[in-house]
């Protein structure tokens, strides 16, 4: 099946890393090329085109290896696939290139309720240090005097604003937005369904039905219309002897016919998705959830809320004291129950101003408490230890190992 890649796309990709790899004389060139844009646009899969045409090598990092629980791996990936890049350029004898997908996904920070990692600065950091020294990349723990080979970047994502500011300044990176345009378009998606028999005209009236839609839509649709097959396939097998017949059959596998890609087909089955994309924007079933839930007076569970706690006893010189009896409020009273009858752990976190701003909490401990009282009375001890700070009720689920509610109930110097 041959692909289409846009001329304009190709272009970008091949200046870059010809650039990077070029000695010219008194130019700086940024070490980075930053591919951003909107969801399903093919950023990625336009890469892979590039690089197989161009016959360049790709060592990949993917945004989800970005966060580990041991501070400074991802970090340390990084340098090392960047060596290790360096190291097939010089083996391979052609040029290789090290590319990041969703780079702002792992890295990104979308709002005040992101968590700032000590991960995701190290990342930040890493990759400013090797935009700025690209021949002297060092492992931690090891120094190598000799300088290696220059290897750009390539790094793609949906929104870069996220990211941190010195790291996409220009000298370090450089951004290229994509969004395809009709043409781009036409010849996405007549790459797509190169072998299903539609005509040039039928491919333009498939894309301008459909303008709204990203490339991915019509690469989902393409695949959609197999299910019919599919589905009869399973009815005629049986659902209770499809595993077998699929995976560990001594039966050769499946063959099924070319489905019908007309375009009134395709047309009609495009639909049917757009229409269950309206039914996910428009149903907002979590808000009447959410809506019913306070109107009950609970919280729905897996959700990070805020419930205050009634106030401390203030003593006689009007002010607060740690050894100051703390009384939950009712609707926390009320959690604390709803916990406690699910069959659910209680624990208790903490955290001073400056860590919560990173998210790191740490345990009070949990509270092996079977009866109501008892737990509220060690939850009020919990709140007056730790008066100064921030402390959340945390609900346990101890057969699955996960947690069913988070609910921050004091802020340090509440009034």
């Amino acid at each position: 099946m041959t692909y289409y890649i846009s001329p304009r796309f190709l272009d970008k990709i091949a200046v870059h890393i010809t650039k990077n790899f070029l000695n010219i004389p008194g130019v700086r060139v940024p070490l980075i090329l930053g591919i951003h844009g909107k969801k399903g646009e093919g950023k990625s899969f336009q890469c892979e085109l590039a690089f197989e045409k161009m016959g360049i090598g790709v060592t990949l990092i993917s945004g989800g290896e970005l966060e580990s629980p041991d501070a400074g791996d991802p970090a340390r990936l990084i340098r090392l696939r960047y060596r290790e890049t360096a190291e097939l350029v010089k083996v391979r004898g052609k040029m290789c290139v090290l590319m990041i997908n969703d780079l702002d996904a792992g890295a990104g920070r979308f709002d005040e309720g992101t968590q700032y990692t000590v991960n995701t600065q190290l990342v930040n950091a890493t990759l400013m240090n090797i935009a700025d020294n690209p021949t002297d990349v060092q492992l931690p723990g090891s120094y190598d005097a000799n300088p290696i080979r220059r290897v750009p970047i390539i790094v793609t994502g949906n929104d870069f604003s996220t990211l941190y500011a010195p790291l996409i300044r220009d000298g370090r990176m450089e951004k290229f937005y994509w969004e395809p345009n009709r043409d781009d378009k036409v010849g996405i998606v007549g790459g797509i369904f190169a072998e299903d028999g539609l005509s040039p005209r039928e491919i333009e009236q498939l894309v301008d039905t459909f303008a709204h839609q990203s490339i991915d839509f019509f690469s989902a649709l393409r695949s959609r219309i197999y299910d019919e097959q599919i589905r009869d396939f399973i009815h005629q097998i049986g659902y209770e002897k499809i595993s077998m017949r699929v995976v560990n059959s001594v039966e050769p596998p499946p063959e099924f016919k070319k489905p019908n890609f007309s375009l009134s087909h395709l047309i009609e089955s495009g639909n049917l998705m757009v229409g269950e994309q309206k039914r996910v924007e428009t149903s907002h079933l979590v808000d009447e959830y959410n809506r019913l839930n306070r109107g009950r007076g609970n919280k729905p569970q897996g959700m990070i809320t805020e419930n205050p706690v009634s106030k401390p006893v203030i003593n006689g010189n009007g002010n607060n004291s740690s050894f100051n009896k703390i009384h939950l409020s009712l609707e926390t009273q009320a959690q604390v129950r709803q916990i406690l009858s699910q069959g659910y752990k209680i624990g208790v976190e903490h955290v001073d101003e400056r860590r919560f701003r990173t998210g790191s909490w740490q345990s009070c401990g949990n509270l092996q408490i079977d009866g109501e009282s008892d737990a509220i009375s060690t939850l009020e001890s919990c709140l007056a230890e730790y008066s100064g700070e921030y402390v959340r009720l945390v609900g346990v689920d101890p057969k699955g190992k996960r947690r069913v509610m988070e609910t921050i109930i004091q802020r340090p110097n509440e009034k």
